[in-house]
């Protein structure tokens, strides 16, 4: 075995690397105190950024995947930062890192688009989890806001997944975000029936349902002359989660207390004049 000098050994080392330590170690400290520093300057971002999503009530992997996001390009920054500092030519990686996110942006166009409508809906907020919406051509509750898409799910039960790009660029109608809504039951009565009684019906059969608000209070009017009856319009208010039920039962309310009331339903009739020829044609 070949025996070591030590003196030889330290001889080298303050001619080769004692210089070279000297000249870059300033630069080489600099980078490591920046990139403690902006480790730690990182962190305090993405978790403020966390504490902001759960702030607007942002769905739970929408908040996992922003946060990740920004953090994964926090640090991408950071390092080449830190590797420019001690002299790696950067230059080469920032073209590869181009290159290959023009590709994928190109290929990944649509969900990159779904990506911008998931993030669109999550600050503008025209809706959240558990509203009624209708939007392209469906209607559901929403039971998720996802990063691509957004869960609906039907009054049957059915699961509806819509892309987010389409959902933040087009027509969306929330049933949910005002706290009441306007019932509207259209009838039709019989020509011989007084319009006064059946308003007066109507109206106190809205004033007994502890369901439908006196403020603004119903109202009836007589909308129109049809071919076969007058037809009447109530309007009354109640809350939104009370809409389908106010609704349903009020129909079937509204005709047994017509047929105790007498007042008729009419249906369509249609009068036949038949020419008999005289006698002799």
């Amino acid at each position: 075995m070949q025996e070591i000098n030590l003196e030889t050994w330290l001889e080298e080392i303050k001619a080769n690397w004692l210089p070279l330590l000297v000249e870059h170690g300033s630069h080489i400290l600099f980078a490591l105190l920046t990139l403690g520093a902006g480790w730690w300057l990182i962190n305090r971002v993405v978790k403020g950024l966390v504490s902001f999503l759960h702030n607007r009530h942002a769905d739970a992997m929408v908040v996992g995947f922003l946060s990740s996001l920004v953090a994964a390009l926090l640090r991408i920054m950071l390092l080449l930062s830190v590797a420019s500092m001690i002299g790696i030519q950067t230059t080469s990686f920032l073209a590869l890192i181009g290159t290959a996110g023009l590709a994928v942006g190109l290929a990944l166009q649509g969900s990159l688009a779904n990506f911008a409508g998931g993030v669109l809906i999550l600050f503008l907020r025209p809706f959240r989890a558990g509203d009624y919406i209708e939007a392209q051509g469906v209607g559901g509750t929403v039971e998720s806001i996802l990063i691509f898409h957004t869960l609906l799910r039907t009054a049957d039960n059915k699961v509806i997944v819509l892309p987010n790009g389409s959902l933040s660029n087009g027509i969306v109608t929330n049933y949910s975000r005002k706290p009441t809504r306007r019932v509207e039951i259209k009838v039709g009565i019989d020509y011989t029936d007084d319009v006064k009684h059946a308003r007066k019906v109507l109206l106190d059969l809205a004033a007994a349902d502890e369901r439908i608000l006196q403020d603004p209070e119903p109202v009836v009017y007589l909308a129109s002359l049809g071919d076969d009856s007058v037809n009447l319009s109530m309007r009354m208010w109640t809350k939104s989660a009370d809409f389908w039920g106010v609704t349903f039962s009020f129909h079937e309310e509204m005709k047994e207390a017509f047929d105790r009331e007498g007042i008729n339903f009419p249906f369509p009739q249609r009068t036949i004049h038949i020419n008999q020829p005289e006698a002799g044609e």
